[in-house]
Parts: structure tokens; sequence; C-alpha cells
């Protein structure tokens, strides 16, 4: 099966209040010492995956540069991990190559850059077409820079774009949410995610949040009841449009669906470069069902050689992630599907689970297919849980 390869970039300009990723704002001197680490990290793929217990086919149908923002590189240095991409593993023909963007840093000559390294498809975060809003969680863009941004990008032939959107952040309202989602629209990109802001120790926002303090207008943030409004009316708004849901927090026209993403919902083999850059792949021939590895999620350790973390799949944990990143999906799950790689009695030991969650109408079930509800959709995590925490017969 054809691999998906993830390269972390974790350089920002400015750290938004609400990132909970392992991304910062560094010095452009250590911009040089990573790459070259990236490179030499994708030269020994192989023998790392090897040590991990895993196995890879060199064949890339997809590639996804992520962070952080890749487009805050030197153009050179981005042409260099390319390189280093092409030289290490055979790239298929129409392979799917994403970059993520901060709208304001795709000025012509980076458009350009990215056109000759293959790149097909951008995603731009964007979190919201409301100036007010993006300036208070830190975003260095406004609404004229995004739409520049748009067409500086089809103009070069890469019109396979994704707008990231986010429901609960400080001052928005329904009908703040509704003119980003109807700006979306209108933009005409294929492919849209709105995210629920996360609330949790790992931001600023979130840390505020918990606290019940007024740093970074988190005073301002909805409350959760009304984000799950507003995250609601925008799926209601973008399906009515043509941009359809095919997972919890993503959108796309027929045809346009994140290959990429896709991989990792459907529990498909990707490799990961980079800091906090996770690997999930099968198990070399005699050995575990898959292996999961990532590496260290701080910078100053990740440059240094810092060691991999490895994580064992086991039959139970493969069960339980089919179903928790499957469920994900809008498609839903077949179990015929499921007990033909973990057996009957494995999917037997969730049936009492799966009844109650179509009895409370948090899924629903046709034939041997079950998928959550939009309420369902809403109440993911409290799904998933009992998913993982249900022992199989």
């Amino acid at each position: 099966m054809a691999l998906g390869l993830y390269l972390s970039v974790p350089f920002c300009r400015t750290k938004c209040s609400y990132c909970n990723f392992a991304s910062d704002v560094f010095s452009r001197a250590v911009f040089e010492r990573y790459v070259h680490q990236l490179c030499a990290d994708m030269k020994h793929a192989s023998a790392t995956v090897s040590q991990m217990g895993g196995r890879i086919e060199q064949v890339v149908d997809s590639i996804y540069l992520g962070g952080g923002t890749p487009t805050v590189l030197e153009i050179g240095q981005l042409q260099r991990l390319f390189v280093a991409i092409s030289e290490n593993f055979e790239v298929q023909p129409g392979a799917e190559v994403t970059v993520e963007c901060a709208p304001g840093t795709l000025n012509q000559a980076v458009v350009e850059a990215l056109q000759g390294c293959g790149v097909n498809r951008v995603s731009l975060g964007v979190q919201s077409f409301v100036d007010q809003e993006a300036a208070a969680v830190g975003r260095l863009h406004d609404r004229k820079k995004v739409l520049d941004d748009i067409a500086r990008l089809r103009a070069a032939g890469i019109t396979n774009i994704n707008i990231d959107l986010i429901a609960g952040l400080p001052h928005q309202t329904a009908e703040s949410l509704a003119f980003s989602v109807e700006q979306t629209i209108a933009s005409e990109a294929p492919h849209a995610s709105v995210y629920i802001l996360e609330v949790d120790e790992d931001s600023r926002l979130g840390r505020e949040l918990i606290a019940g303090g007024t740093k970074y207008h988190a005073h301002f943030v909805p409350h959760e009841d009304a984000t799950a409004d507003f995250y609601a009316m925008a799926c209601e708004r973008l399906e009515e449009a043509g941009v359809r849901q095919y997972e919890i927090s993503n959108f796309a026209r027929p045809g346009y669906e994140s290959r990429h993403n896709l991989k990792y919902w459907t529990r498909q083999p990707y490799l990961g470069f980079g800091v906090d850059a996770h690997s999930m792949l099968p198990g070399a021939e005699g050995g575990e069902e898959a292996v999961r590895f990532s590496t260290p999620d701080s910078l100053e350790t990740y440059v240094a050689g810092g060691p991999l973390h490895r994580i064992q799949v086991s039959s139970q944990s493969g069960l339980e992630e089919t179903f928790f990143l499957g469920l994900r999906l809008v498609c839903g799950l077949d179990l015929r599907q499921v007990a033909a790689e973990f057996g009957e009695d494995a999917v037997a030991g969730f049936g009492d689970a799966i009844a109650e969650f179509v009895r409370t109408g948090l899924m629903e079930r046709k034939g041997n297919v079950i998928r959550l509800t939009a309420h369902g959709r809403l109440l993911s995590n409290e799904v998933f849980e009992r998913f993982v925490s249900v022992p199989a017969r």
C-alpha cells in the first residue's frame, strides 16, 4: 500500500493564543539546522523503520507539510526538502502534495516555488474572515490578504485549496461565523475544515479559560453550548452549498477529500518527520499487526537527535483505533470489514455500546454499517471513550 509522508515544520511568525501544537516562534538561525536534520532523517528512513519493527513501501501517494507555517522557511530550504523527498522515495504521478500556509506568507516568489516543487494543494489557516476575531487570537492577516492569497494561488494553477475555520473564537457570534462560512463558500475553495475551539492546558487561551481569567480575550469566548450551535450551523450551510461533510471537522466538494488525512482515519501507512511527528506502519513480517512511533516534541531535543518513542499496537488497540478513527468519517464503519480483520467475537464485544448509542440517538445503524448522527458528532469524544474502555469479549 502506498505511503503518506508528513513533514512537520514547527516555525511560526507568531504563536496564536489558541494553538496547542508543538510550534512556536524561533530564530531563523535554527531553520538551517532543522532542514538539515529533516533531510538526514529521510535519508535514513528505511533503517529507522526497521529499528522500530515496521516496514514501508518506498512508493508515496501523499505528502503533507504542516506545522507551524512551512512557508516561513527560505525558498531554498523548502526546495531542499522536496529534493530530499524525491531522492529517498518514489512519488507517484498525481500524488497529493499539500502545504499548510498562513495567509500573508504567500508572496509571488513563494507561490512559484511551491508550484515548482509540485505542490498541488494548499491549506490556508484562515480561522476567521472577521478581522477582529483573527486579530484577537494573534493572527497577522486580514480578510483582504486571504482573498489575495487565494487569487494568487489560482493564477499559479493551484486550485485545490482548503480553508480552516474555528468555531468558538473570542468575540465570535452566530452571525460572524456565518459570515466566515459564506466567505468560504464564495471563495469557491473546494475543501473546508471547521474545528471547535479546544480548551486545554496546552494553549495560552485554554489555560486562561480554565483559570477564569481575562487575558487573550478569554472572557469573550462563547459558551460551549453556543459554540456547538455555531458548529452545527456551519455544517448545515456548507452542506447546502455542496461542500459536503465527510469527517467530523472536514468538508469537501466531490473528489476533493484530503487523501492524506484519510490515511489517518482509515489506518493506512504514513511516516512522519520532524518535531512531534507521528508514524503508523505495518509491522515487520512475523511481528506486530502495526507499529506507531513519534519524534520528540521539543525542537532542541529533535535537532540533537533525541530518541523516538515507540508505541506497541496490540490487536485490541488496533481494534479500538479502527472504531474511534473510522467513526470520525461520515460514511461510518462497516462491521463486516472489522470482523474480517479482528474476528466476530471482537466486534461482538462492542455490541452493547453500539446498541446504547443507537438508542440514545448518537449513532445510527443500517445493516452492518454504523455511523455517528449529527448530534453524535458533537459528542464524539464521549462516544470514542466508550469504545476504548469497553473490553472485547
